[in-house]
């Protein structure tokens, strides 16, 4: 049975349990568990890392730990019981664990591994606290260690400042407000502003000394030197070196290692130097041979310096090298440091270029105390202690010194009748009174130990030697009487055996006889000759001497001035227990002369206060015991000398010696009758405070008040102890009257700064200090009274003394810290007139750092939860006296700016903290009760709506987030409890009194947006929390944020008829609020727009506001990232069911459906923007979400915004035309007008105008970058036109020549023409405007099929990609993944009229093939019935799918969906006839390569005749005539009669080819490949003969015809071919480019510059050897751009050869079957399904006719039919006797054909005038004409280009001869050359017949105009007759007068314009790039004469003078 637990409650877990038993709870070592439940061996209960999940697991498990459970029950709390320390260290320790790893992941190394060093320290100490066995003192160490590295790792991770006291933390609900701030913001501070140290030490480390000559011992001695005043400031640290330089004791640590200490912070400057003497140990020169002298003298070595300022910037210099200089003149020794500062070390040598000292130098900050404990280390091992000269700067008490300091400065001594000057060595003694030396008392510096005898360095023949040597005497005091000093002179030999000869000597006493010390200075000491062996140990012989020369002439004068020798010392002394002082002397001897007591107090004041602290209870026994003896008489002046002493303790130096006057009044005070005399001294000088001439006396009295109080209460104590408690009442009265003449002091106004002033200032600054001396005579009661009645006599005028209302402040604020304020009783007497003053400065803004510091110490003591009365009466008294003012000073020091400096805005972020503490301190501790006196107290409803209006905004300014640093979540919290438990007070206030008739709308609006903002804050966003800080959040004070919600919802309720006021204001607001991810708060919050939407609806009828709104706010919302798709979903339930039975239930859903769709497209993008790099995905959301806004929601100003967007992201991808497109969306919202402009995103206050030529010239630009460079032309004949209307001609300049370059680079430079791919987005995982949908790509630059899939899957990386192509099921549709489909497609360019025209280059064409592509197509081949297994091809059928896009590619991004899909079914013949004609014109290109030399290598050549030649051989095109030819087939096919003739002309036009080919390939072919192309001549001829064709003799001859525009063209002649009569007809023949499904490789047509011209081939015969007519492709380029591949063509080659710049390479690799590749197929759609019914192109023939034919063309159809009979389409006549229709193509062709050119505005289409048999449709213009002897040519009457027209013909007969007299009645007959223009030269081989116009074969001309690139013929072959004149035979253009224009004149779009769909869309494309009609086209050259003198237009010649013609005029739109 379970059993709730008692004790058992909290545990650890010690072993993992897998919780694999019913019920049972996962649980991993370590982990906490709260206990709720136990039953035989187990417990029930939860982790507390995941308190949701409740389970059993077993008890041996666990090991338990104390606890104490709060709120026992079910919602009980567990808290531990064992150190808070402990408890933080572990929940701490948990938390970075999780965020460590994540260190990891995000590769920063440094931190992670720091902080793992951290973590290891702090489990250590953990352990060592957990044990239990540290002292206190170490404990406490311990914890400061903990704390510190848990705030440092908290503040590295960004973690929350943790509020501690004494170590541990603090709960934010035990203390006040006012407490947690400033424990928040100390810890602040100290973490960012260090205090700085004012204490400084200096660590010296000696290393050893560099240098090459050494080899004796050295002495290096280290001093601080003061360069600004010339001395040292230190004691010298002193140490030895071996003869290698290195320290002598190594061992010892002390020897050479020193700490310079207590340095203050005005010492470290750069005048500041550390000074290095070297003293070298050995003979006296150092060049003297070893055996010279065995004596050691100590002689000058060198010197280093160095400034501590160097020090300043690293604080560390390790193995610092010093530059060392020799001494080379002795007699500057003594100044050589002091040279080297002032840079004079020219004079001086250095040791050596590598030499110097190695030392290592640290400064280091704080007291010494805090030093030994942070380098313990280093105090460890030992560290020579080495202190400044004198006393510090702070003199503590109790420090006992006896320092002598004495410096042996020179001497002047006489030559002693040698020639050169003495050696001269000085050995020092101390000696005491008995004449013996002292040992141990002379101390070289802090390295060394004292010794007992001093020798100084020798200086080589000098008379006059300066030592300038600093040595300490340590000399006890005791033995200090009596001693003396000698100093010994010597005179050092070095020639002898080195022997010192002593000649004099000197002495000096340390004491005179009167107890003074010898003085400190400067003293010249007498030499006193003596012999050499002068015996000095007995001193009575010489201290009766005179010893010095300023001293004791008296006597001794005669002495004195036969002494010329003299040495002089410095001496200095440092000692607390003796003086040099007589005065002082005199004083504490006041006994032994009572007549100099008068004398001796007034001397005191001059006396050095150092001495006067040395003997300070001396010196206050004696002033009490003067005081004591004669009170009359010298009262005044003890007093007087009290204050003096009393105010030197003041001095910082002496601060330190006031605890010795504490513990003297305690302890040693004993005037037990002195209160009376200093009561009546103290009253008097108060009384006099008017008197002028007293200010400065009784100034010093009022601060020295604080002791005298002490000294009075303390004495009145003595008295009481001592007399039984006489004159108590005696005592009172005085203390009343002294208080009395005090408040009347106070009270006395002065005007400005005067001294009364003054005075009053100096007493109220010393004044608080009193109330405790007085606490110990008087009741509480009584000196708060007391207090009250002196700080309430304060003149309350504001205008008075600034600096006087500070110091009043101040002593208000020391009162409110002083103890007496801490009592209640005394507090309730004091808080009135505290509050009073306070009130008062807070009135007029001043002293407000006071102010607040005073308010926080009154919070500070008021406790929360406390009930006492007397703390709510205070409540009341402060809410009445401080609360409106609080509020106004938080806001007048909110709305102020911040100051600049860092230290002034540190000051004020203070101090508006400290007021937001207090203003929260006193809300907390408000009571129900205090607020309803509050909201009462208010007289009318305007002050309460001003009350309210107030304390809403200071809540709109607490919350902000800089109102506390940003790791002060604990303060935030506590701030925001308290804010929301005030809103829930005023609100009932708020509900009552601005309701209904008082309704009032700014009140509330500022309600709702206090409500807003502080459920958006971030620090309530419990979402982002780890778990645990969540769970503690959560306990204590719940999720404030639906707590505030609710409130919202429940006075948005209370509103009624008034929410109209609100709509649309709050809706952006309360949506940000919704967006918040919680649960609760959505459901209170959402249904309010439910709301909205029906009282808008009342209002207006419609909610269209609401809308706009939300959709406004829903972008910028969701685009800072919040909302999720779990909003989405709640938002559209929730309203949906709450409108379900509105009456605008209808229009409300489709609002909701609205929003959620755009929900839907924000989410996306947002997911999208979170990638790194720019991909498909983010530029296809942005897209989509563009359009969105433009056609759904009709928002145009986010439209711009998303254009923008759009636009940078192309950029960023480099996808310059996308993003010129995109940029065009914008530019086409604009006008050329002068309207202004605002500012907007990135463009300036400007006219429209010139952001439209901006964004003109930024378009232009990246089209240019894009390579696009026809649509910047466009834009830039646009641009041009406004500059030339505003004659802007400079820019009009610029414009032009920017214009001509973009042409140049359409000729010169490279394109790459990109593939595109279909990609299918299946499943429901992707994102909503890719999801179950199909786009078409436009790929980058070389990206192939294989590239861009794994580029689509990198950006996919869980999508799977399929592997057929074949349209999905519903199955995947629907599925829970992400499917991709992904194959090539081939474009179906628009403008074909383009692509087939002749003459055009093919880098021209190139851009047609590849732009403004709305259809593209894709095969894919399969066998319809049984599979023939000997001929494949009889049931190949091929399935063409054609995809219609929604725009244009290329356009605003690089795919689009595709909107539609047509799919049609290719038969096998139609297969068939498409694969011979891309094999034919892979052919044609090939050969023109090679003929014009642009293939370097024949191979693709070679390989490509091979495989047709040998695969014809071997089946090839046999495989066809077996399929197609035989008599089942055709019998069987009746309708493929056509079909099956034009598959048979391409297999005659491919043996034309081939052996054009093989002629051409015998020229160039290698002498090693000529085996090859010998068995492929061998082969071709096997091929003709299976083919049945018997010879080529009239079309395989070479015609030498030259091109001159490098660009051949195949000549066409006619050849005689038999046929029988009864079976003559014409057969139809076509250009392969007229043919509806040609699709073939931009390149030249075939034609011959060397070689055989391959002639077209008339056949008149149905048998199987029937000639078909054969016509070479037209020339489209040069194909000098090999890269490039017509988009609508298909070949056999491999579709990577398309965008190749190699493509001759690629055809390597061509394969036959067209149908394998998308690329190489067919193109598709042109052929529709056989059974297509006529209906439907007659539908489109209507459409056509009605559309297309202007009604220009059709007059000119009806004249040619006037004069030559009906026009047709297609160049053949048929037999005589027949009428001449021309359309030989059965009109089921014709109507497939025009299918594929549905859309085309170029196309011209038949009249639905003419009759059935003549309705023809004229195909595209070729340079291959359609018949023999008859030319296209495209021109109209005003010179415009226009599509070629039908050719006239006329009636025929059944002779030929007939019909050739019949075409043309001119004498010149069908040439429209002029008379004086020369036939072509007949061919070598032309055949003149009387027979039919193909019987006389003519070399075709094939120059071009410059103007046409269309065929040319010869006369001859069109009249029958040679041409008239006698001129040269000259090769010239010829014109065909037979064709009529049919194109439209102004409607035409040029080769430059943007394309646009007529079928589906009118205008697709941006309006900037659209073309409007034009009344005024360029106009072509000037026509040359007309032949024909008759209505038709008629065609013209032009002799070209230049061997490359002029480039083709375009006509381009004027946009």
């Amino acid at each position: 049975m379970w059993i709730p637990t008692e004790h058992e409650k909290y545990g650890v877990v010690i072993a993992g349990f897998r919780g694999t038993v019913p019920h049972g709870l996962s649980l991993e070592i370590g982990d906490t568990v709260q206990i709720l439940e136990k039953c035989d061996g187990w417990y029930r209960g939860f982790a507390l890392k995941n308190p949701n999940v409740k389970g059993i697991f077993p008890s041996n498990y666990i090991h338990l730990k104390n606890a104490c459970v709060k709120n026992k029950g079910q919602f009980e709390m567990v808290i531990p019981t064992e150190d808070s320390v402990i408890t933080e260290m572990t929940s701490t320790l948990r938390d970075w664990g999780t965020m460590w790893k994540q260190l990891y992941v995000r590769n920063e190394g440094d931190l992670f591994h720091r902080l793992w060093h951290i973590m290891n320290e702090i489990l250590d100490l953990r352990r060592q606290v957990l044990v239990g066995h540290l002292t206190h003192d170490r404990m406490k160490d311990v914890k400061r260690h903990i704390t510190a590295r848990l705030d440092w790792g908290n503040e590295q991770l960004g973690l929350d400042l943790v509020p501690r006291k004494e170590y541990a933390m603090v709960d934010p609900e035990e203390i006040s407000i006012t407490e947690l701030y400033r424990l928040m913001e100390h810890r602040h501070r100290k973490k960012d502003t260090p205090v700085p140290a004012s204490s400084h030490h200096l660590f010296v480390q000696m290393k050893s000394l560099m240098c090459s000559n050494l080899g004796e011992e050295l002495e290096v001695i280290f001093s601080l030197f003061d360069s600004k005043e010339n001395r040292p400031i230190s004691e010298r640290f002193f140490l030895r070196l071996n003869r290698n330089g290195l320290p002598k004791c190594p061992e010892k640590p002390e020897r050479h290692c020193s700490l310079f200490v207590d340095l203050g912070s005005s010492e470290l400057r750069k005048d500041i130097y550390i000074t290095v003497h070297i003293i070298r140990i050995g003979r006296m020169g150092a060049g003297e041979k070893k055996n010279a002298c065995n004596v050691q003298y100590r002689r000058p070595f060198g010197c280093a310096v160095l400034s501590i300022a160097d020090l300043l910037a690293g604080d560390s210099k390790d193995d610092l090298v010093l530059k060392v200089y020799m001494c080379n003149t002795e007699s500057d020794w003594y100044q050589i440091h002091e040279n080297i500062i002032k840079k004079l070390n020219a004079r001086y040598n250095l040791t050596g270029s590598n030499a110097g000292l190695a030392v290592s130098l640290q400064l280091l900050h704080g007291d010494i105390e805090q030093i030994r404990r942070e380098y313990t280390s280093r105090f460890t091992h030992g560290v020579s202690i080495t202190r400044k000269l004198g006393f510090s700067n702070i003199i503590m008490p109790g420090e006992m010194r006896n320092d002598l300091y004495i410096t042996v400065e020179r001497g002047e001594f006489e030559k002693g009748g040698k020639s050169v000057a003495r050696n001269v060595e000085v050995t020092m003694h101390v000696v005491d009174s008995s004449g013996q030396i002292l040992k141990d008392f002379i101390s070289f510096g802090s390295g060394e130990p004292p010794a007992s005898e001093y020798h100084s360095f020798v200086l080589y023949h000098n008379n006059g030697p300066r030592w300038a040597e600093l040595l300490k005497l340590p000399i006890p005091v005791d033995k200090f009487r009596g001693a003396h000093i000698r100093c010994e002179f010597r005179h050092c030999s070095t020639k002898e055996k080195g022997e010192k000869k002593l000649f004099g000597f000197s002495f000096v006493p340390l004491m005179q006889e009167n107890g003074r010390t010898l003085p400190d200075g400067t003293h010249e000491l007498i030499v006193h000759k003596c012999e050499e062996n002068t015996n000095l140990q007995d001193s009575g012989r010489y201290l009766k001497l005179p010893f010095s020369k300023g001293i004791f002439l008296g006597n001794n004068s005669q002495a004195v001035k036969t002494t010329k020798e003299s040495f002089w010392i410095t001496s200095f002394l440092c000692s607390t227990k003796l003086t040099q002082n007589g005065d002082m002397l005199d004083l504490l001897k006041w006994r032994t002369h009572p007549d100099k007591i008068a004398g001796c107090l007034s001397k005191l004041k001059e006396i050095d206060g150092s001495e006067i602290v040395k003997f300070l209870q001396d010196t206050l026994d004696t002033l009490f015991g003067i005081l004591d003896e004669n009170s009359q008489k010298y009262g005044s002046k003890v007093f007087d000398c009290l204050v003096h002493i009393i105010n030197l303790l003041q001095d910082s130096k002496f601060h330190h010696f006031k605890p010795v006057m504490d513990t003297y009044i305690e302890s040693h005070f004993a005037g037990a009758l002195a209160y009376r005399d200093l009561i009546k001294v103290l009253k008097w000088h108060i009384d006099r405070v008017t008197e002028v001439e007293l200010h400065e006396h009784i100034q010093e009295v009022l601060k020295a008040q604080e002791y005298i109080f002490k000294y009075i209460v303390q004495s009145r104590r003595l008295f009481s102890i001592a007399t039984g408690g006489q004159n108590e009442e005696e005592f009172r009265c005085c203390i009343q009257e002294l208080l009395m003449s005090v408040r009347f002091f106070l009270s006395q106004e002065s005007k400005g700064a005067s001294a009364l002033s003054q005075l009053q200032a100096v007493f109220l600054s010393s004044f608080p200090s009193v109330y405790s001396e007085l606490l110990k005579l008087f009741d509480v009661r009584e000196v708060a009274n007391l207090v009250h009645d002196a700080l309430g006599s304060l003149p309350t005028v504001m205008h008075g003394d600034e600096s006087l209302q500070a110091v009043k402040l101040q002593s208000i604020g020391k009162t409110v810290e002083s103890h007496l304020y801490t009592n209640p009783d005394s507090r309730c007497i004091l808080l009135p007139v505290v509050l009073h003053h306070l009130h008062m400065h807070l009135q007029e803004q001043k002293d407000l750092i006071m102010c607040a510091r005073i308010l926080s110490n009154i919070f500070c003591l008021i406790k929360k939860n406390s009930s006492e009365k007397s703390v709510l009466e205070e409540i009341d008294v402060i809410v009445n006296s401080l609360l409106d003012i609080l509020l106004r000073t938080i806001l007048e020091i909110t709305s102020r700016p911040q100051p600049s400096g860092s230290a002034m805005r540190l000051q004020f972020q203070d101090v508006t903290g400290e007021f937001v503490s207090c203003l929260l301190s006193l809300l907390r501790q408000m009571t129900d009760r205090h607020y309803q006196q509050l909201l009462d107290s208010f007289s009318t409803k305007e002050d309460l709506r001003d009350f309210l209006l107030q304390i809403f905004t200071v809540f709109r300014i607490l919350i902000r987030p800089e109102m506390f640093p940003k790791d002060w979540t604990v303060m935030r919290l506590v701030a925001n409890n308290v804010i929301i438990t005030t809103v829930l007070y005023l609100s009932d206030a708020l509900r009552k009194n601005f309701l209904n008739e008082n309704f009032d709308y700014k009140i509330w609006d500022s309600y709702f947006f206090l409500a807003v903002i502080f459920i958006n804050q971030l620090c309530l966003q419990l979402e982002m929390f780890t778990p645990s800080k969540k769970k503690k959040v959560l306990e204590k004070y719940g999720d404030m944020r639906v707590t505030m919600g609710c409130e919202i919802f429940s006075m948005w309720q209370n509103l009624g008829e008034h929410k109209l006021h609100f709509i649309p204001a709050l809706i952006g607001p309360f949506l940000e609020v919704t967006l918040i991810p919680q649960p609760d708060l959505r459901n209170v919050m959402i249904p309010i727009f439910h709301d909205m939407m029906d009282w808008e609806q009342r209002r207006s009828g419609n909610f269209k506001q609401v809308e706009a709104k939300l959709i406004d706010k829903l972008d910028s919302l969701m685009s800072e990232g919040k909302g999720d798709e779990t909003y989405r979903e709640l938002f559209n339930s929730i309203l949906l069911k709450k409108i379900e039975r509105e009456t605008w239930r209808e229009s409300g859903v489709s609002l909701i459906a609205t929003v959620t769709r755009l929900m839907e497209r924000l989410l996306d993008y947002r997911d999208c923007m979170k990638m790194g790099e720019v991909d498909g995905k983010k530029i296809g959301c942005t897209v989509s979400l563009l359009n969105f806004y433009k056609t759904e929601l009709n928002k145009e100003e986010m439209y711009i915004r998303y254009i923008h967007k759009l636009y940078d992201l192309h950029l960023k991808a480099q996808n310059f035309t996308e993003a010129a497109y995109t940029l065009l969306l914008y530019d086409e919202l604009l006008e050329w007008s002068d309207r202004p402009l605002r500012e907007f995103l990135n463009y300036p206050m400007q006219t429209e105008w010139q952001r439209k030529e901006c964004l003109h010239l930024t378009i232009i630009q990246n089209f240019d970058r894009g390579k696009c460079w026809e649509n910047g032309i466009i834009l830039c004949r646009k641009i041009a036109e406004q500059y030339e209307s505003y004659y802007d001609y400079r820019n009009l300049s610029k414009m032009r020549m920017m214009e001509a370059s973009l042409y140049d680079k359409i000729m010169d430079q490279q394109r790459l023409e990109p593939e595109f791919f279909r990609v299918g987005f299946y499943g429901k995982k992707f994102p909503f405007f890719l999801r179950n949908k199909e786009f078409v790509c436009r790929g980058h630059d070389y990206e192939r099929l294989e590239a861009f899939q794994q580029r689509m899957l990198n950006e996919f990386p869980h999508a799977i990609a399929m592997q057929h192509a074949n349209q999905p099921d519903e199955t995947i549709f629907q599925a829970e993944a992400q499917y991709l489909q992904i194959y090539a497609v081939t474009p179906i360019p628009e403008n074909q009229e383009v692509l087939q025209r002749d003459g055009i280059p093919d880098n021209i064409k190139s851009f047609y093939k590849v732009n403004h592509i709305w259809r593209f197509r894709y095969d894919r081949p399969f066998h319809k019935g049984t599979k023939d297994k000997e001929n494949e091809f009889k049931s190949l059928w091929v399935e063409r799918t054609t995809l219609i896009l929604v725009q244009s590619l290329p356009g605003i991004s690089r795919w689009f969906e595709v909107e539609k899909r047509e799919v049609v079914e290719m038969s096998p013949l139609e297969n068939a006839i498409e694969v011979l004609e891309n094999k034919n014109q892979q052919l044609r290109t090939l050969i023109s390569q090679c003929q014009t030399r642009q293939m370097q290598n024949i191979n693709p050549l070679t390989m490509c005749l091979n495989g047709v030649i040998d695969a014809a051989v071997n089946g090839g095109v046999a495989r066809y005539q077996e399929a197609f030819f035989v008599k089942e087939y055709i019998s069987n096919h009746p309708e493929d009669g056509e079909k099956i003739t034009r598959l048979r002309e391409l297999m005659l036009e491919q043996a034309q080819i081939l052996e054009f080919g093989l002629a051409v390939h015998e020229k160039v072919v290698p002498q090693d490949m000529r085996p090859l192309h010998k068995k492929l001549v061998d082969q071709f001829f096997v091929m003709k003969s299976s083919l049945g064709i018997q010879e080529f003799s009239a079309c395989v001859q070479a015609s030498p015809v030259h091109f001159p525009n490098g660009s051949p063209r195949v000549c066409r002649n006619s050849i005689p071919v038999s046929m029988s009569p009864d079976a003559a007809r014409v057969i139809p023949r076509r250009s392969p480019l007229s043919y509806p499904a040609v699709n073939r490789y931009s390149s030249s047509s075939l034609s011959s510059q060397a070689s055989a011209e391959v002639s077209n081939i008339t056949g008149q015969s149905e048998s199987s050897d029937e000639v078909f007519n054969m016509q070479p492709s037209p020339s489209t380029s040069s194909l000098s751009s090999t890269h490039s591949a017509s988009p609508n063509v298909t070949s056999s080659a491999p579709s990577s050869a398309r965008a190749s710049p190699l493509l001759s390479d690629k055809h390597k690799h061509s394969r036959e079957n067209s149908c394998l590749s998308p690329r190489e197929r067919p193109c598709s759609a042109i052929y529709p399904t056989p059974s297509e019914t006529s209906q439907t192109a007659n539908s489109c023939f209507a459409k056509w006719n009605a559309t297309s034919i202007p009604h220009s063309t059709r007059d000119s159809i009806k004249e040619a039919e006037e004069l030559v009979g009906p026009v047709s389409t297609l160049s053949e006549t048929r037999p005589s006797g027949k009428s001449p229709n021309l359309s030989v193509p059965s009109v089921s062709h014709e109507r497939r054909m025009l299918f594929n050119h549905i859309g085309d505005g170029a196309l011209p289409r038949n009249d639905s005038s003419l009759p059935g048999p003549d309705k023809a449709v004229n195909t595209t213009p070729s340079s291959w004409s359609l018949d023999s002897g008859k030319e296209a040519r495209n021109t109209s009457e005003s010179g415009k280009l226009i599509s070629p027209p039908v050719p006239p013909r006329p009636a025929q007969t059944a002779s030929p001869a007939r019909h050739i007299a019949s075409v043309s009645p001119s004498p010149a007959g069908r040439s429209p050359m002029k008379g004086s223009l020369q036939s072509f030269t007949p061919s070598p081989v032309e055949y003149h017949s009387s027979g039919l116009i193909s019987n006389s074969p003519v070399l075709s001309g094939s120059y071009s105009s410059g103007i046409s690139s269309l065929s040319r013929c010869s006369t001859s072959e069109t009249s029958g007759f040679e041409s008239q004149g006698s001129e040269p035979t000259v090769t010239v253009p010829s014109y065909s007068i037979s064709e009529e224009p049919v194109r439209k004149e102004s409607k035409t779009p040029p080769p430059y314009s943007v394309y646009e769909r007529t079928l589906k869309r009118p205008v697709p494309l941006p309006h900037s790039l659209s073309i409007p009609p034009t009344t005024d086209p360029p106009a072509l050259p000037p026509k040359p004469q007309l032949v024909r003198p008759n209505n038709l237009e008629n065609s013209s010649r032009r002799t070209e003078q230049v061997p490359r013609p002029r480039p083709l005029p375009r006509k381009v739109s004027q946009l």
